[in-house]
């Protein structure tokens, strides 16, 4: 599919297979469009920094290796998505090396910070392409009502100030408590 998209001002006709290669900073091939990703906050940038050091932390500490990443594109089912916080197991990074601009599929783990100005649905058809596209896990991380939704494709599992949130089939063993992240 290819779009006249608007994005920092730059008209341009844009391909999936443009984004694959060179996708524009802050951005989301979505349905023949490049849409930007907005409503961040600095409540939504702190909770970023602190699951991927925590990620990064247990990663190096339990030796499982991989690699934690930020803001990094990967290919969906027809689409191209930038995750908050993602990780990259030992094998798949083995594969697709450390080096590449977008991953081809979903990264095994994923976190998605919601900000105010996003929609529920299409948040959860992001968590949906995500899981289809490989991604083992999603942690949706709401910071103005302070709770964790952790998806795998058995189960959600909803996690409240006061809790420890831990993941359920990558990064095994990792916890951490909802107030070290949100509060």
């Amino acid at each position: 599919m290819v779009t006249t998209t608007e994005v920092s001002n730059v008209s341009k006709v844009f391909t999936l297979e443009d984004y694959m290669l060179n996708p524009p900073d802050n951005t989301e091939w979505v349905d023949g469009q490049l849409v930007e990703k907005n409503g961040m906050t600095a409540k939504h940038s702190r909770t970023q920094a602190r699951l991927a050091t925590a990620w990064i932390n247990y990663m190096n500490s339990s030796q499982q290796g991989g690699e934690v990443y930020v803001e990094v594109s990967c290919r969906t089912v027809g689409r191209g998505r930038c995750p908050d916080v993602a990780y990259l197991t030992t094998e798949l990074l083995a594969q697709y090396g450390d080096d590449f601009t977008v991953l081809p599929q979903s990264f095994p783990l994923i976190a998605e910070i919601i900000s105010p100005t996003d929609k529920a649905e299409e948040v959860f058809t992001k968590v949906k392409e995500y899981l289809e596209s490989g991604c083992q896990e999603i942690w949706l991380i709401f910071p103005e009502s302070q709770w964790v939704l952790v998806i795998t494709q058995q189960q959600q599992k909803l996690f409240n100030l006061g809790e420890v949130v831990s993941t359920q089939n990558v990064l095994q063993g990792f916890s951490v408590a909802v107030n070290e992240l949100l509060a």
